[in-house]
């Protein structure tokens, strides 16, 4: 088990940099492509365009930042209030369907 969540965390994490590194590429491509034959100005490396993308997060909170990504909880809070009590049990009997290593033991009391 515990080998499971820690390749799911190299796989996340590993996806995150390669993301990193195709941002990177692309704002350093675009710039290199449009701002010294528009505005004469010079053209940029790698470290720069991460810089760029880092100073742009921090200016402008871009990429689903402040809270902006966590709206499904509210989402999910209002579809969990009018569902059904036999609605609710489908539900969770999806999810430990899908989420097996997850379940509690069973309290049913038939025989």
């Amino acid at each position: 088990m515990k080998r499971y969540w820690i390749l799911k965390a190299l796989k996340i994490t590993l996806c995150i940099a390669l993301a990193v590194l195709a941002f990177s590429f692309v704002v350093m491509s675009l710039w290199n492509w449009l701002m010294p034959p528009l505005f004469g100005w010079m053209a940029i490396g790698f470290w720069q365009a991460l810089g760029l993308l880092i100073l742009s997060r921090i200016l402008f909170g871009g990429w689903g930042g402040r809270g902006g990504g966590m709206h499904w909880r509210r989402r999910m809070a209002e579809r969990w209030a009018q569902m059904t009590p036999e609605e609710r049990e489908k539900f969770r009997e999806g999810v430990r369907g899908r989420c097996g290593h997850l379940t509690a033991p069973s309290t049913d009391s038939k025989a």
